[in-house]
């Protein structure tokens, strides 16, 4: 198990402007990583150490981000003004979690601008969408993993989570901590952010200094 990547929602209409003013902070620039026809979603990302990346992804006016569980809560969360969603965990075997959850995964695909094909499956959204400090799983079917599309220079120093490490222990079913090599988790009481769950802030070490993503 390994923290995968970030995902920050925009709304359609802010999409490039955050691409640019994130990928400014972060000292590189994002790539555009087309759509997920799926999902009714499409994504900007950036390679970060340690083979994770940040992704800025955005709902598109598409049938499917109405009826797709990841389609909801990037709507939802774009209807909300946008911001962190959540933290991805791949895994090597995701059908651990199809038995575990009592359903079965769901495959992803997503077509880069220079036609090459990207192809996963994930589980567990319907519980990001309940109750954002809960992650989602994957699992890689394609090489080409995101972190690779260039050299990364920025890395993640520490996560603030808003929530339970007990309840988010519960949801993995296993001891997560090793998924995080290298990283800091400080958990903050749901209290400080309104009542709600999620991820609260995410530190960034870069080449121009800390950089604190909220």
């Amino acid at each position: 198990m390994h923290l995968d990547h970030i995902s920050y929602v925009a709304s359609h209409d802010h999409l490039i402007d955050e691409v640019q003013r994130i990928g400014s902070r972060l000292g590189a620039g994002f790539m555009d990583g087309g759509i997920h026809p799926r999902f009714g979603t499409r994504n900007f990302t950036l390679p970060l150490q340690g083979g994770r990346y940040l992704e800025i992804v955005c709902p598109l006016d598409h049938p499917a981000a109405d009826a797709s569980p990841f389609g909801k809560v990037v709507s939802q969360r774009a209807q909300d003004g946008g911001g962190l969603l959540t933290w991805v965990l791949s895994v090597s075997n995701i059908s651990t979690f199809e038995k575990r959850l009592g359903r079965e995964s769901v495959d992803g695909h997503r077509r880069r601008p220079d036609g090459s094909d990207l192809h996963w499956k994930q589980i567990g959204v319907l519980g990001t969408l309940e109750d954002r400090q809960l992650p989602f799983f994957i699992e890689w079917l394609t090489d080409d993993h995101p972190s690779k599309e260039a050299k990364p220079v920025a890395k993640i120093e520490k996560l603030e989570i808003a929530g339970d490490p007990e309840r988010v222990r519960e949801w993995i079913g296993e001891d997560f901590e090793s998924a995080f090599a290298g990283i800091a988790l400080e958990w903050v009481d749901p209290a400080e952010n309104d009542g709600e769950t999620g991820i609260y802030a995410v530190h960034f070490s870069t080449p121009n200094g800390s950089f604190r993503l909220d």
